[in-house]
């Protein structure tokens, strides 16, 4: 047995007597402000909608059924697929995997600039890059809105260099909700490249130099590999919020731009909205999601098999 004076460290069990304790309050808040509201989600996205707004605690799977199925005005038609919402949910992949490929297009290149500057100064590109982000969201998205706008500060600066004759009509349309999706997120895409980046060894680009590598190859088969954690991580970060974004679509996109997030909003925002369809949307949206987290774990994991 040991004595009093003795250095031995605590075993495993010491440390989980120690830990658990303290990790309560840790998983009290991700069980109060994470699990519950999930779990209140999925009740609801099987309970009957009230007529006049709210839920009836009925359940049924009425909610579900709207979403995918179309049986008339009246419900009394043979059913047939619902492309409506369908739709909705392929335009806002379609635009979260624009979103994402822009940012990564953007951000690959900036987070490689700012990793292979002196050590002095990267804070302070950093700094710069994620500064504009202290402002809220939805003042961000106005102000975007107030730049792009026919006759806001970049059509006039397009104007008045000679590059259009008339303004462009750049609200409401995809490429509106596309650079606000682009601004609201890019810092989520050259964090994690920068981090992954800056400890890149460059030992491994001058190797490649010495067997006469040239830049493009040396980009594809060396850096590309070992900076891949970095890249995927960005993607992820920019298109699950892509994904689910309301502010962009309604404020640059307009009606003909709704995205998941926006039908999503519309059933929770008014009296008279159906919480359950707006319940069952969040849930098909986050299995979506689920589905796209274990692809990428899965793909991860027999990259490091291989």
């Amino acid at each position: 047995m040991a004595g009093p004076g003795s250095n031995h460290a605590p075993g495993p069990g010491s440390w989980r007597g120690i830990l658990v304790p303290l990790l309560l309050p840790t998983w009290a808040m991700i069980g109060i402000f994470l699990l519950l509201p999930v779990l209140l989600m999925a009740v609801y996205s099987f309970l009957t909608k009230e007529f006049r707004g709210g839920v009836e605690w009925e359940f049924s799977l009425a909610a579900y059924d709207q979403f995918f199925l179309n049986r008339g005005l009246f419900g009394d038609e043979p059913p047939t697929l619902e492309w409506t919402y369908i739709t909705v949910f392929a335009r806002s992949i379609a635009q979260a995997a624009g979103a994402t490929a822009l940012c990564l297009l953007i951000g690959f290149p900036t987070a490689w600039f700012i990793a292979t500057r002196p050590a002095s100064s990267r804070g302070i590109w950093l700094f710069l890059i994620t500064v504009p982000y202290w402002v809220n969201l939805l003042i961000r998205t106005v102000s975007l809105r107030f730049l792009i706008r026919e006759n806001g500060p970049l059509n006039d600066a397009l104007m008045g260099v000679g590059l259009i004759s008339e303004p462009l009509q750049i609200i409401n349309t995809n490429m509106a909700v596309q650079l606000g999706l682009f601004y609201s997120y890019l810092p989520f895409m050259v964090l994690p490249i920068y981090a992954a980046v800056e400890r890149y060894s460059f030992a491994y680009s001058e190797a490649a130099a010495d067997l006469y590598a040239n830049r493009w190859v040396t980009l594809r088969e060396i850096v590309l590999p070992i900076v891949r954690p970095g890249i995927v991580a960005g993607c992820i970060l920019v298109f699950i919020p892509s994904l689910g974004a309301f502010l962009a679509p309604n404020l640059l996109g307009g009606a003909k731009n709704f995205m998941i997030g926006s039908l999503i909003e519309e059933q929770f925002k008014k009296s008279l909205g159906n919480w359950p369809f707006g319940a069952a949307v969040s849930m098909i949206l986050m299995t979506l999601v689920l589905i796209v987290l274990f692809v990428q774990a899965r793909a991860a994991t027999r990259q490091e098999v291989r």
